[in-house]
């Protein structure tokens, strides 16, 4: 199986335009015609995980961080990031990261965190915000059907757990051509009064380009008259961080020891307990001290994330209980993930899971 045929399969389940413009996601190493012998799944592409692939005969690396993150002016083996990216390349493995394409699915990393935890009712804590257009064209009665259906198979018309969403209303189109033009309806010259149908459609903003495409290839006219809008709504299936609820609530300390022993923390830091009862959780795996303002907006009794500073837990302002429970901790079960989605999409194939604790940060 080449590495072109396995790219779309990691797209659909962590979509490069969900990616936030800061990171670095994608294929990272590798040759799109390269035969793909082996896939080994891990949280950071590092050397002894090059190593690793080697003796696994895999020549893919799915990484949920991305070993380049800022730009590399050299490769000469000084660093940890050089090293992988070098032996990588010595040893003909490609290399692929999610990162932020996954944060942001709403199956994927703060799903996945979610789960774990029992939480129900769940939700996207911090909705992606400039995603979202909206298409309006206009078309003849005969058209609209045809049209319409081609937009909706190019991707638009999800509104949430809806498809095939569109408005339509009715309207009188005019129009005169040109010595140039090739009209469909009436000759050159000719001033023209036609029924015309105007259809709206909203799509996720990455989607542009396959809009357009059945939008020419199906469009009834010679000229298609539309017009692309960007909309200030936010996206509520795409975003960072998770907020649900427990089943039952929990008593701060206890809810604490149960998120110790689930994400298998070495320790966790947390602002000081209210004395409240905790039944109203958010999460986001990583560095998610941006989303503190969220957290206490959206009700939570808890917000467990990573890489707090010290100033940050004064943010808990007596409102919520902030807990950092550790960078990779909150992060650990995201491969477990990939390797389930690829089993699914690519049975019969190895797919292997990386034995490798990559996470740096050790305790007592």
């Amino acid at each position: 199986m080449k590495l072109k045929e396995i790219l779309p399969i990691l797209e659909e389940m962590a979509p490069l335009a969900y990616a936030e413009d800061f990171d670095n996601v994608g294929l990272l190493v590798g040759n799109i015609e390269t035969e793909i012998t082996g896939i080994l799944v891990c949280h950071d592409a590092l050397e002894n995980i090059i190593d690793e692939a080697i003796i696994k005969k895999c020549n893919l690396v799915v990484c949920f961080h991305p070993i380049i993150f800022s730009g590399l002016k050299k490769i000469t083996g000084k660093n940890y990031v050089e090293r992988s990216i070098l032996k990588a390349i010595k040893n003909d493995i490609a290399i692929y990261a999610v990162h932020t394409a996954l944060d942001n699915h709403k199956n994927g990393v703060n799903k996945i965190f979610s789960d774990v935890l029992g939480l129900i009712n769940t939700k996207i804590l911090v909705p992606k915000q400039n995603f979202i257009q909206k298409l309006v064209t206009y078309t003849t009665p005969e058209n609209v059907e045809k049209l319409r259906n081609a937009l909706f198979e190019s991707g638009a018309g999800k509104i949430g757990n809806y498809e095939n969403c569109s408005f339509n209303s009715n309207g009188i189109g005019t129009f005169m051509g040109n010595e140039d033009s090739d009209p469909k309806i009436g000759n050159r010259f000719e001033f023209v009064e036609n029924e015309e149908i105007k259809i709206e459609v909203t799509y996720e903003k990455h989607l542009q380009s396959k809009v357009l495409k059945a939008l020419f290839n199906n469009h009834a006219y010679e000229e298609v008259a539309y017009g692309i809008h960007e909309l200030q709504n936010v996206h509520q299936n795409i975003g960072l961080g998770m907020i649900g609820e427990l089943e039952k609530p929990m008593k701060e300390n206890e809810f604490l020891s149960f998120v110790k022993d689930k994400m298998q923390c070495g320790s966790i830091r947390h602002s000081v307990l209210l004395g409240k009862p905790i039944k109203k959780v958010a999460v986001l795996g990583g560095s998610g001290s941006f989303a503190i303002s969220n957290a206490k907006q959206a009700g939570a009794d808890i917000f467990l994330t990573a890489d707090l500073k010290y100033h940050n837990f004064y943010e808990a302002e007596n409102q919520l209980v902030l807990a950092d429970i550790g960078h990779f901790e909150s992060e650990r079960f995201t491969k477990n993930y990939i390797v389930d989605f690829l089993k699914k999409k690519i049975p019969n194939f190895a797919i292997n899971f990386s034995e490798e604790n990559t996470n740096p940060v050790k305790y007592l």
